[in-house]
């Protein structure tokens, strides 16, 4: 019996592209998933499943069952990092898209407060948490079957295929909403917003058909080979990089609060407290979202070219900090061109930043542990301070009856990122390690941090 033939360099190319595309696709649909009821939480919930709530303290509390999918993520990041780091990438993909897209159509099919009572939010929130689980596990592995596939040197090039569903799912959810938004009032709250959730049952059945056809990552098909898979990924990864875990879920914070800042937290004060309408912020928010999609690869671009990525770093987050600001003071004015300027603006510099942060995050931890470390991060960034922004953002405004505090907070988020990252980035990179020690030649020098 002859010896299987090796993988020829177009081989290898042809499956990472199929890699990119895959956990493109798929982590869009999970996006969408999870960005419409972030939407819906904003527009709609407070009307649908607490009605005796209400004005502030109705959205205040729906935003809290947004939260609640950041709340069970860490949870999802856990339990598939495990399975991912043992068993592979590839089969936790399948099963957490297959959660999101079931929990997701259940929403869309649940009876509201008024049919059954307190059953209805208690049922949306235990929805949202298997929600959450579900993208808990996802982030991790869509990032890691892209970027371990990627050719030598483009793996934060790579992993952005995976971050760009983020901007695109947005999109997405910002369009049916928008589409939807134009229906009567009671159409829109009896049964308009719906349609979005139910949706996801044909996405997907689209995403398993693209994911089911992408291959193994090499470097975890090289790790299950030499049955050198970690036993326990959590305790391990806890107990030998504490601190990066520690300065990884500061270096996600912008990267995912942002995102909340504008379409969930400034959408509910503009359309609530200011004098746009739905359609209107809508819109704004649809123009920010495909700035996000043009300018977002860029950033992994930028990262792969610069030779140093602290530099890179801080060209795409020193804007931020006045950015920021400028967008909210924008929006403000309540004149519609400025804030839709605004928005748009304050979104080029952290998108940059959001397509190079997987890679680098990635190359922080070893391959045996990188699924449940970097999920890690990323999930629990999502729980303490990226899930959080539209509840502390909103309690902020109400108890100071200003945007200004918000303002303060949201710069602080893009400094704590900022500060957190350029110390991650001078840890060991172990992706270098790998690919010297595969060349065969001495690694007992440190090798460049970033």
């Amino acid at each position: 019996m002859s010896a299987p033939t090796a993988p020829t360099p177009r081989d290898r190319t042809r499956a990472a592209n199929r890699a990119g595309i895959g956990a493109f696709i798929g982590s869009t649909i999970e996006w969408f998933d999870f960005y419409i009821y972030g939407t819906a939480s904003a527009l709609v919930f407070d009307k649908v499943f607490f009605p005796e709530l209400d004005g502030a303290l109705g959205t205040l509390v729906a935003f809290a069952t947004f939260w609640v999918g950041f709340l069970a993520r860490p949870l999802g990041g856990v339990v598939f990092g495990h399975y991912g780091d043992r068993l592979g990438r590839k089969k936790t993909l399948v099963i957490t898209l297959l959660m999101m897209g079931l929990s997701t159509t259940a929403i869309g099919l649940l009876p509201g407060y008024a049919s059954i009572g307190v059953a209805a939010p208690v049922l949306l929130v235990c929805i949202r948490m298997i929600q959450g689980i579900g993208l808990g596990g996802e982030w991790g592995g869509s990032v890691l079957i892209a970027s371990e596939s990627a050719p030598k040197g483009k793996s934060v090039l790579y992993g952005a295929f995976a971050q760009q569903g983020s901007p695109v799912g947005n999109t997405l959810s910002t369009l049916s909403f928008l589409a939807i938004s134009q229906l009567p009032d009671a159409a829109f709250t009896s049964w308009g917003w719906r349609v979005p959730f139910l949706a996801s049952a044909l996405l997907v059945i689209v995403g398993l058909f693209v994911r089911l056809k992408v291959a193994e990552s090499p470097a975890m098909a090289k790790l299950i080979e030499k049955k050198e898979v970690a036993k326990v990924p959590l305790t391990e990864v806890v107990r030998s990089h504490p601190m990066l875990i520690v300065l990884g879920i500061g270096a996600c914070t912008i990267g995912l609060s942002a995102t909340y800042f504008k379409s969930t937290f400034a959408l509910s004060w503009a359309t609530s407290a200011l004098d746009f309408d739905r359609s209107s912020f809508l819109t704004i928010i649809l123009v920010a979202n495909i700035t996000q999609i043009i300018v977002q690869p860029f950033g992994a671009v930028l990262a792969t070219k610069m030779k140093s990525w602290s530099r890179a770093v801080c060209v795409m987050l020193v804007p931020e900090l006045v950015l920021m600001p400028v967008m909210f003071v924008l929006i403000g004015t309540e004149n519609y061109g400025l804030a839709m300027f605004g928005v748009a603006v304050a979104t080029i510099p952290h998108c940059l930043y959001y397509a190079a942060l997987a890679g680098m995050l990635a190359s922080r931890f070893p391959a045996h542990l990188r699924y449940t470390g970097i999920s890690l991060c990323y999930q629990l960034c999502g729980t303490l301070l990226g899930g959080t922004t539209p509840i502390i953002g909103q309690s902020l405004l109400n108890w100071t009856g200003s945007i200004t505090a918000v303002i303060v907070y949201a710069v602080f988020q893009v400094a704590l990122t900022m500060g957190c990252m350029l110390l991650l980035l001078r840890r060991p990179n172990h992706d270098e390690t790998a690919a010297v020690a595969a060349a065969g030649a001495p690694a007992t020098a440190p090798l460049p941090a970033g």
